[in-house]
């Protein structure tokens, strides 16, 4: 079958199936079977190239709901390309004006020290290791540390950020770096904080999503963002900056959070591109 003859019907497959990009995912995949990127793709799509071997398959695997980045192996965030599949938190878009927050933060502080002096940043909870590898790829000199505790998480993190820089362990975000204590200037986290009784909607995320990474314990999901920030608190220099992911419907307790503990001072509300509350920073007292 031609190739835009099999996309075609991939398209309608994968529309059929409820799938929110059909054409763009059936256009990924071709992509990703050919070895070339969408703008050759679009030129093929003119000529005579007969579809790749195994497109029907992966159309399959599609329209069943898998995620397009687990059937690829790669998710892109920020600058990079990284491998995911079963086990790990597939990085979302959302998460990049997140490490945006923290990228403006450090690279303020970078120029406040001079070129002598060196920066500190801490991920806690780094699934993927998306958010450590673009804070080391994008400030040059931070040294960045990481923590991970799932046993499936933790190889992609080690395979993204190999070579990297980035000194990753295999821990509890709880106590993770004691050696690091009131020294950090900046801390970054997307824990997991979905409420116990809330279903997420989409497939992809219900059935390939590792739960631990999406629920955040207790009734309103609140367990591990709490301890992300006690965490925070605990290694942050007075004047640190602490960001943290969250759902829209939790920015009110986020702050309350923060505020209500005593750390933190100037403490505020961040929107994603979307337009929606997806992260509360402070700064450490």
């Amino acid at each position: 079958m031609l190739l835009a003859d099999a996309v075609k019907r991939a398209t309608a497959v994968l529309a059929a199936a409820g799938v929110p990009s059909p054409l763009v995912d059936a256009q990924l995949l071709a992509a990703h079977l050919l070895g070339v990127g969408r703008g050759e793709l679009a030129a093929l799509l003119f000529g005579t190239t007969v579809a790749p071997a195994g497109y029907d398959a992966f159309v399959a695997r599609r329209a069943a709901r898998e995620p397009l980045q687990h059937i690829t192996g790669t998710a892109y965030f920020r600058h990079l390309e990284l491998a995911v599949g079963e086990g790990v938190f597939v990085p979302r878009p959302e998460t990049e004006s997140v490490v945006q927050l923290a990228i403006d933060v450090l690279t303020q502080m970078c120029q406040e020290r001079g070129p002598d002096g060196t920066l500190t940043a801490v991920d806690l909870g780094t699934g993927s290791g998306a958010i450590a590898a673009s804070l080391a790829g994008e400030v040059p000199g931070c040294r960045v540390y990481a923590v991970e505790l799932s046993d499936d998480a933790y190889p992609w993190a080690a395979r993204n950020l190999a070579g990297t820089g980035v000194t990753l362990v295999h821990g509890d975000l709880r106590d993770a770096f004691p050696e690091l204590d009131g020294t950090a200037d900046v801390v970054v986290s997307n824990p997991p904080y979905i409420p116990a009784g809330a279903i997420p909607r989409d497939p992809e995320v219900q059935l390939h999503d590792p739960h631990m990474a999406l629920y955040g314990g207790g009734e309103d999901g609140m367990e591990m963002p709490s301890a992300a920030a006690s965490a925070a608190a605990r290694l942050l220099r007075p004047g640190g900056y602490f960001v943290m992911e969250h759902a829209e419907v939790q920015a009110g307790q986020m702050a309350e959070l923060l505020r209500g503990c005593g750390d933190w001072e100037d403490v505020a509300t961040h929107l994603d591109l979307t337009g929606r509350d997806r992260a509360t920073s402070g700064r450490r007292r």
